[in-house]
């Protein structure tokens, strides 16, 4: 669990490849609903490859982690990491807000993982569903399914 304080009941079990869900079209991660500043611990040992702001995502970070796996962390208060640090699962990366397209929105972390390596096994008729190869669910992940 990246937020630190939070659980299963702050988190929809069922959101993970969510439609509809705005531009996006498909939800391909989960949403972890804390207060305001809330602390976000690296949810895995990796490398920082970028933190910084994207539009959609506002301050966003992404960790390269075990299994060419990248970390994604979205809608950020603050960013308390730089590019190319090495973190571990104690390490406090930023905490929780409402920037990018979560302007106005309750504060939560968004959090997806991605794979390099495609599985191409995943691939279904879902909406976007060719994409599923290299979105793993981060629900299962957290829950250590």
């Amino acid at each position: 669990m990246p937020v630190v304080g939070a659980g299963k009941s702050d988190y929809n079990s069922e959101s993970f490849w969510y439609y509809p869900w705005g531009r996006s079209v498909t939800h391909k991660g989960v949403d972890i609903f804390a207060k305001e500043g809330a602390v976000i611990k690296s949810a895995t040992t990796g490398l920082v490859l970028y933190a910084g702001k994207m539009a959609i995502g506002g301050k966003v970070i992404l960790v390269l982690g075990p299994k060419w796996r990248l970390h994604y962390y979205a809608h950020l208060k603050d960013i308390d990491i730089s590019p190319f640090s090495i973190v571990d699962k104690t390490d406090g990366i930023g905490t929780v807000g409402t920037s990018g397209n979560a302007a106005g929105k309750p504060p939560h972390l968004h959090y997806s993982i991605l794979t390099l390596l495609p599985y191409v096994w995943k691939i279904d008729n879902d909406r976007q569903g060719w994409k599923k190869m290299f979105y793993l669910n981060p629900i299962e992940f957290i829950e250590g399914i």
